[in-house]
């Protein structure tokens, strides 16, 4: 293969040809093929340090006898399962392949060409990715102390804007807003305009002002509110998330899902999964933790860090990160470079448990020492 312009761009459709693509955190087995090296610790993506519940890896056991069948493609018992979780009816819930697919999903059905998706500076970039591959203008507000500026955000609102995606807490700065703020905006936005407002860290949140934002689905038919298995749960390589919203925004959304979209074992994973409290509750004390150990270790080195409520945190290094992320894959920790969030010299670093927090600072510290 060669480097040559791809010869195909000419009858791709506009939304792609400048599109760049998600760059996931650098796998364990990558790396060590790479350098010939053993006995990493990968604190790039998120991930539950902890693993998944004992009750979901038995869940998955029990599918496989049956793995030579279709999943149920309408997921009838993880959603009436959600459904009571939530108190709503199941047909306010759609299931994905992650939280992403319902994301794409959203994107697909309300963006076009000619309609605009708003969204923060330093906004998961799953937002613009799906926004731009449908065509759709993308308006990106300039951050607010690393998180949003709601004001701004809401004197962009035109009548081309189709989508408002928040996150909350926010990936990849963990900054978050607060009941009275959030719900505050979602009020002002004109009801033909949807607020998405993606809770994928909201198991790790103890801030008493936080907003469980699926609360409101009665009183905001325009809004979705998106979760995940992948973080808290454990469960991000089965892929399974869900959207929360109005039952005719679920049809809509439904109407692009892809058939059997979430498999079997991911489904009986995410059901037995919601049962485990004691498994949630563990996950959390742990990320306590460790963000304090982290925290702690930056300040004790002098960086300064974006405060973060989410399972990770984004520490600013003073200089570019580049250098000092290949000396940290060398002494096999992966992290994560954010400099496509336009943070050129910051990494974010999810929280692992005592052992790798450990690890991953002390090889921080020698590589800052150069």
């Amino acid at each position: 293969m060669t480097d040559k312009p791809n010869q195909f761009l000419d009858i791709a459709v506009p939304g792609v040809t400048n599109l760049k693509p998600y760059v996931p955190g650098k796998p364990i087995s990558e790396l060590e093929r790479e350098l010939g090296i053993t006995d990493s610790v990968k604190l790039a993506s998120n991930e539950n340090p902890l693993g998944c519940s004992e009750l979901a890896k038995a869940a998955i056991q029990a599918e496989l006898a049956d793995v030579a069948l279709y999943p149920d493609g309408g997921g009838v018992a993880l959603r009436t399962a959600l459904a009571a979780k939530h108190n709503v009816a199941p047909n306010c819930i759609t299931l994905g392949n992650g939280s992403n697919d319902v994301l794409d999903m959203i994107a697909r059905v309300f963006l076009a060409p000619g309609y605009e998706s708003l969204f923060s500076q330093y906004a998961f970039a799953v937002y613009p990715i799906s926004s731009q591959a449908v065509g759709a203008t993308l308006n990106i507000v300039p951050a607010k102390d690393y998180g949003h500026d709601l004001e701004e955000m809401l004197n962009r609102v035109g009548e081309k804007t189709r989508v408002v995606w928040i996150a909350n807490p926010n990936n990849p700065t963990g900054t978050w807003l607060n009941s009275e703020e959030l719900e505050g905006f979602i009020a002002a936005v004109p009801g033909n305009v949807i607020v998405v407002v993606d809770e994928a860290y909201i198991e790790y949140v103890d801030e008493a002002d936080y907003p469980d934002a699926s609360l409101w689905l009665d009183k905001y038919p325009n809004l979705i509110v998106t979760r995940t298995f992948s973080k808290s749960y454990g469960l991000a390589s089965l892929r399974v998330g869900y959207g929360l919203a109005h039952p005719d925004i679920t049809d809509l959304l439904n109407r692009v899902r892809q058939p059997f979209n979430v498999n079997s074992m991911a489904l009986a994973a995410a059901l037995a999964a919601l049962d485990d409290q004691t498994f949630i509750q563990r996950s959390v004390e742990t990320n306590r933790q460790g963000m304090a150990q982290l925290t702690s270790a930056f300040e004790a080195m002098g960086l300064e860090y974006i405060p973060s409520v989410g399972n990770f945190v984004t520490v600013d290094l003073g200089r570019s990160a580049a250098e000092i992320d290949q000396a940290l894959l060398r002494a096999g920790c992966i992290t994560r470079p954010v400099a496509n969030y336009g943070l050129p010299n910051h990494l974010r670093i999810t929280v692992g448990l005592e052992n790798q927090n450990s690890r991953v600072l002390a090889a921080l510290k020698q590589a800052l020492a150069g």
